[in-house]
């Protein structure tokens, strides 16, 4: 996008970023940046249980990036904006990504974090056009993180 944001689209860019600051949102994408590390959608039931706090943790991160990237995608956010400043939701993306197939056929749900997952496909090309390496040096820091959590547990 070679335009500058529009006053509405700055407008609701900082009404998405104020609801990020919200106490219980906090918290829930603290508990998902330690603990949601599965590698198939078993690990992700387990680790995120229906009913549990992770449970609703996942649902609370799930449900924020999958609205603001359908905001993104819908053009009402001004995407480079946006992947100037809202990485995290590419961090969300690479930690579903190994169970979306599984997710989207056992809920029946095509749509399942479908407007994260295009957003994200269309970061890693503005991004690598802008800092090539950018995305593997992520997921290098990624893969890190994992033993940490596990010794943690």
């Amino acid at each position: 996008m070679e335009t500058k944001p529009t006053h509405e689209q700055a407008q609701l860019h900082l009404q998405v970023y104020e609801q990020r600051r919200e106490a219980r949102l906090r918290q829930a994408r603290d508990w998902f940046v330690q603990n949601y590390f599965p590698e198939n959608i078993d690990d992700a039931m387990r680790i995120a249980a229906p009913g549990t706090e992770g449970g609703i943790f996942f649902g609370m991160v799930a449900g924020y990036w999958e609205q603001t990237c359908a905001l993104l995608n819908y053009g009402l956010l001004h995407e480079d904006l946006f992947f100037e400043t809202s990485g995290e939701f590419f961090m969300v993306w690479e930690r579903v990504k190994p169970i979306i197939a599984q997710g989207r056929e056992k809920f029946v749900y095509k749509q399942f974090f479908a407007h994260v997952e295009q957003a994200a496909k269309r970061y890693e090309t503005w991004i690598e056009k802008r800092s090539p390496g950018h995305i593997a040096a992520m997921q290098e820091f990624m893969k890190m993180m994992r033993p940490q959590a596990a010794k943690a547990a």
